[in-house]
């Protein structure tokens, strides 16, 4: 008998799941570890597309199994005074076990001892990668947040996104991309299966990253960067405020109607600058474009690049930019955007890059591109996932994990 781990999630709910109900989950234990236990013991991503059939299903499904589970009591709520990982020790670990085996994150068997062992930690890093944070297997306070969100919370956000992946259940097209902007992460999709995935730096809550559909012609190498007028405002100007020698040390030019004009030159605490061009060098040590710019058709103004602060892809709160999408790995995704383009395969992006030669790539066939915003969905293979809904789109208010996004530790 062949069972999914949707299949698995939606027996764990079907039963007596509620704190008090331990009985329950060990009678079912035996029978779920002879074809489940590696799911226990491991951190899976998903190989289906978030915009499929698959999914819309699975989230059917998960909403579903949800509400079964709301009717039994839903899941209880944990009270963790302390940072916790492995060889910590209380009553506060027994709760832990059984909200991780409530939703499927532990198995029963692993029982009720009061000791944070390996397979605590192992549930813990599997919720964390469900929720968006950072798998480390230790509990902190983003984690607590999130695994205290109310059930009734998880279903209407269930059942407010299981509307958006409808409107995205046609035809996206043999080869496409897809941005989730509060899941901060970047999809290409081929033949149905998800090709490479991203971590991304989106937009900040008060510059959000647009929602659009579009196509991708064109990667640029070694781009300049002409910077917004609106960052020339909210940020350029105070910013050579107060460090006079900010667009000098950042290879950023001033352009005026008769040429480059020297920084000293320009009253500051006027509003004179918002009417000159400011164009950053190529470099993608310190270029803000990074070492490639990918171009998309957009009312908006914004792209997809590569940066040079790389190290927020390691964070958990990534939203951080303007509007555009920063790309993790950005030499992955361009080389799948450009493996159908001749001349263009890796050791030739990888020159071009080397060279610092401002180059523009046309692909052969342009991709389709969507930017998308989905903060709950489920899949076969990956479980039920849910996001912090950043923009609060959902209407549901703010979301409790964003509001610990600058203090993640006990």
């Amino acid at each position: 008998m062949s069972l999914t781990r949707r299949d698995t999630l939606l027996g764990l709910l079907s039963g007596a799941a509620t704190a008090g109900s331990l009985p329950a989950f060990a009678q079912q234990a035996e029978w779920r570890q002879s074809y489940d236990a590696g799911a226990r013991t491991s951190v899976q991503r998903s190989s289906t597309p978030m915009l499929s059939p698959e999914s819309l299903q699975g989230t059917e499904q998960a909403i579903a199994a949800y509400r079964d589970l709301a009717a039994r009591g839903g899941w209880p709520q944990v009270q963790l005074g302390e940072r916790m990982g492995v060889g910590a020790r209380g009553p506060g670990v027994v709760a832990l076990r059984q909200r991780l085996i409530v939703t499927g994150d532990l198995d029963a068997a692993a029982g009720t001892s009061n000791v944070y062992d390996s397979y605590v930690e192992t549930g813990v890093r599997r919720f964390q990668s469900r929720v968006g944070l950072s798998t480390t297997g230790a509990i902190n306070r983003a984690t607590v947040a999130a695994l205290n969100v109310p059930i009734e919370r998880r279903i209407r956000q269930l059942e407010t996104n299981v509307v958006r992946l409808r409107s995205w259940s046609g035809n996206l097209g043999n080869r496409y991309v897809v941005a989730n902007i509060p899941a901060a992460m970047v999809e290409t999709v081929e033949n149905g299966h998800v090709a490479t995935r991203h971590a991304a730096g989106v937009g900040k809550i008060d510059r959000q990253s647009p929602l659009l559909s579009t196509k991708i012609p064109e990667v640029n190498f070694n781009p300049t960067w002409t910077v917004p007028a609106s960052i020339i405002r909210k940020d350029l100007i105070p910013k050579m405020r107060k460090e006079p020698n900010y667009l000098t040390e950042n290879k950023i030019r001033i352009i005026g109607p008769n040429g480059e004009i020297a920084p000293q030159n320009v009253n500051w605490n006027s509003d004179e600058a918002t009417r000159y061009t400011f164009r950053q060098d190529p470099g993608g040590e310190f270029n803000s474009l990074g070492f490639v710019r990918i171009n998309i058709p957009s009312p908006h103004g914004v792209y997809m690049h590569d940066t040079p602060a790389k190290g927020i892809f390691g964070d958990d709160y990534r939203f951080v930019s303007s509007g555009c999408i920063r790309v993790q790995n950005v030499r992955d995704y361009i080389a799948w955007l450009l493996k159908d383009t001749p001349g263009w395969d890796r050791a030739k992006i990888d020159q071009v890059i080397q060279s610092g030669e401002r180059i523009n790539a046309r692909l052969a066939q342009p991709v389709p591109c969507y930017w998308v915003y989905v903060t709950a969905w489920a899949t076969p293979d990956g479980g039920v996932q849910f996001r912090d809904d950043i923009y609060n789109k959902d209407g549901l208010g703010p979301a409790p994990v964003a509001a610990l996004q600058g203090d993640q530790d006990i």
